[in-house]
């Protein structure tokens, strides 16, 4: 750590038009969910509207999937990967708040025309990974799963039997190596090109460079993520009124310790 509680800095003078990326301990993500939920104190609890919209759309998936099974893991990946960009109004209230702007939730539904062609095609990056991921979780459930699972409520709980041991390590093992790509382009990119109007390719670079620095505490930071989001899919859709805001404004401030000037 630098001074004055400041994380270190890696200089990286070779890369144009990139900004630094610093390091930051293990235990950082702890920081930033801390700080997340200042903001979402400070603001007035305005990303609870976010986090609604996050619950509305895990109840459609419920109900219109209830009965596809073969959707579910692909859909419910799929969930978190459009996460990053669903968030967007979240990270503007933040920033809204650390630049001592009127906290502002209409202002905050249209952030993302500060940098429209950049979060646009980042977004479109995140929906074609979504598809092909949907699909290759119907190909392995196909190939590998020897249960028939009936609805979206009973499917983690049938999946984690003995039974279907050898569909678990295949689809865990890809599902890691692909969300692993994943949010290694989205761990700032929308933050960074909301705050500095960046373009895409940039913000996709600076995110990987900033899991290759921290690879211990991104990889927490993940944990934490799909240990939040996904016990709220887990228990009560209404519990991400809550979680998607808090996830959502710690990660501006992650964004703030992992990216330099």
């Amino acid at each position: 750590m630098g001074k004055a509680g400041q994380p270190d800095v890696i200089d990286d003078d070779a890369i144009a038009r990139a900004p630094s990326v610093r390091t930051v301990e293990f235990s950082a993500p702890l920081r930033w969910l801390a700080r997340g939920w200042d903001d979402f104190r400070a603001t007035g609890f305005r990303g609870a509207f976010y986090g609604l919209v996050f619950a509305l759309m895990g109840s459609a998936i419920a109900l219109v999937y209830a009965t596809r099974w073969q959707l579910t893991m692909g859909l419910t990946a799929g969930f978190f990967l459009v996460g990053p960009f669903v968030c967007t109004g979240i990270y503007e209230l933040s920033r809204q708040r650390a630049r001592a702007e009127p906290v502002s939730l209409p202002a905050s539904l249209t952030c993302w025309r500060r940098n429209l062609g950049g979060v646009a095609f980042f977004a479109a990056i995140l929906t074609f990974a979504m598809i092909v991921w949907a699909r290759v979780s119907v190909v392995l459930f196909a190939l590998f799963s020897t249960t028939d699972f009936p609805t979206l409520k009973g499917v983690v709980a049938q999946i984690a039997s003995l039974q279907n041991l050898e569909f678990l390590l295949v689809w865990g093992g890809v599902g890691f190596v692909f969300a692993t790509l994943v949010f290694s382009i989205s761990v700032v990119s929308i933050p960074l090109m909301l705050d500095r109007r960046t373009d895409t390719m940039v913000a996709i670079f600076t995110s990987v460079r900033v899991l290759f620095a921290n690879p211990g505490p991104v990889y927490l930071w993940a944990a934490l993520i799909v240990l939040l989001i996904g016990s709220s899919l887990l228990l009560w859709f209404g519990l991400l009124v809550l979680t998607a805001p808090l996830v959502g404004h710690a990660t501006w401030h992650a964004y703030r310790e992992l990216v330099g000037d």
